[in-house]
């Protein structure tokens, strides 16, 4: 699957994970969102950037209970629970906000 953004063709895979991270542009974090019938709130962009920076250091896009400690650790107690960031991404925090961030889908995710 593909889609345009600036005039760039952006590939996904068929569940609509980008196939180049490199490409990945808060334009196209935007579209990806949209196509999760999700707009993108300070309270989201504040995960997605938190993911993003995680995936950098570890090189991986964690699992959910990872995330939800990961997130508990850096962000506060309030924001690090599974109830918040299933709020922000309902269909999973892990899955959902993995993919607008342009990451690979995480391990563990079916």
């Amino acid at each position: 699957m593909a889609f345009e953004v600036d005039g760039k063709t952006i590939e996904t895979d068929e569940e609509g994970y980008l196939v180049d991270l490199s490409q990945w542009t808060e334009e196209i974090a935007n579209k990806l969102a949209e196509g999760e019938n999700l707009e993108m709130t300070s309270d989201r962009w504040e995960i997605v950037n938190f993911l993003r920076e995680y995936y950098q250091e570890y090189q991986i896009a964690p699992a959910v209970r990872v995330l939800t400690k990961a997130v508990g650790k850096k962000l506060g107690k309030d924001k690090g629970t599974s109830k918040y960031l299933y709020e922000l991404f309902p269909y999973g925090p892990a899955k959902q906000a993995c993919k607008i961030a342009g990451l690979p889908k995480p391990t563990g995710c079916v």
